[in-house]
């Protein structure tokens, strides 16, 4: 762990990202303490500037703070980042690992499954299963994760067909172990490094999605999102910039955070590769 948290800190820029990523939990875990009441509730007049009359971000077009739905929205963000990331890492490595393993008919059978799937526009397809569904937050969730799965499973596939042919695994065979033991834990904890660094990526990705759905009005009308704050003022955003501006500076933190932590995790569980790429540099 040292000798990981070692090579972690020497990416400066993963170091910042995990300072930033670290400040948006914790606002949204005290969203409720910094912010109390709802969201929706109507705080002051209409279009009050950053600064004025206590509104530390300023007031939307029905008086509602935008820093308390910033605050309110980062938990839907990272909620939905978080649970959808993890739904399409099971499906992903689910697959990835059938086809890894058992290769032959039952890798081309997942291939071509996951090749459809990649066919499909990701955006497109998750504005078609959220409109098919009705707009809720189960249905962008799953949205998500149904468009998500697809370069896990190839990544996970890519590892597993390096590792099955490994002495340990063949030791493991040997020893009679059932195929599901041997994938559980042989292989697929020796494949985690790049599924963790991808999982970082898939929830930048996760909450640029949900944000993208909300502003198009595809969200979970019952709840405060960044994407929704974003969409609200698009409509006067020449009168009242905050009410865009704001919401999305939070996104691209919340996702450079996300990207910078991830390049962290790259340099820090594949040093040989962090090598090579500060010689290249």
């Amino acid at each position: 762990m040292s000798d990981f948290w070692r090579r972690f800190r020497r990416n400066r820029g993963a170091v910042v990202g995990l300072v930033i990523l670290a400040l948006v939990i914790a606002v949204a875990a005290f969203a409720s303490v910094l912010f109390p009441g709802s969201p929706w509730d109507m705080a002051t007049a209409p279009f009050v500037p950053p600064g004025e009359e206590g509104m530390l971000l300023g007031s939307d077009s029905l008086g509602r703070d935008v820093a308390a739905g910033i605050a309110h929205g980062a938990r839907i963000s990272l909620m939905v980042g978080a649970v959808s990331t993890v739904a399409a890492l099971f499906i992903g490595v689910s697959l990835g690992a059938v086809a890894g393993y058992l290769g032959g008919v039952a890798d081309d059978a997942v291939m071509r499954f996951t090749e459809f799937f990649q066919t499909i526009p990701s955006f497109v397809f998750a504005i078609l299963l959220v409109a098919i569904f009705t707009p809720t937050i189960g249905s962008v969730v799953f949205a998500i994760a149904v468009v998500s799965w697809p370069p896990v499973a190839r990544v996970v596939r890519a590892e597993f067909l390096s590792l099955r042919s490994r002495e340990f695994v063949q030791a493991a065979e040997v020893l009679g172990k059932s195929r599901i033991a041997i994938v559980v834990t042989d292989i697929l904890p020796n494949a985690l490094s790049p599924i963790v660094v991808l999982s970082s990526l898939m929830v930048a990705s996760a909450i640029l999605l949900e944000s993208a759905l909300s502003f198009l009005g595809l969200g979970d009308p019952n709840l405060m999102t960044w994407g929704f704050l974003i969409g609200s003022g698009r409509s006067v955003i020449r009168l009242a910039w905050w009410m865009s501006v704001f919401p999305g500076l939070a996104i691209f933190l919340t996702v450079l955070a996300l990207n910078l932590v991830g390049e962290g995790l790259s340099d820090a569980l594949n040093p040989r590769l962090a090598r090579q790429r500060g010689g290249a540099a």
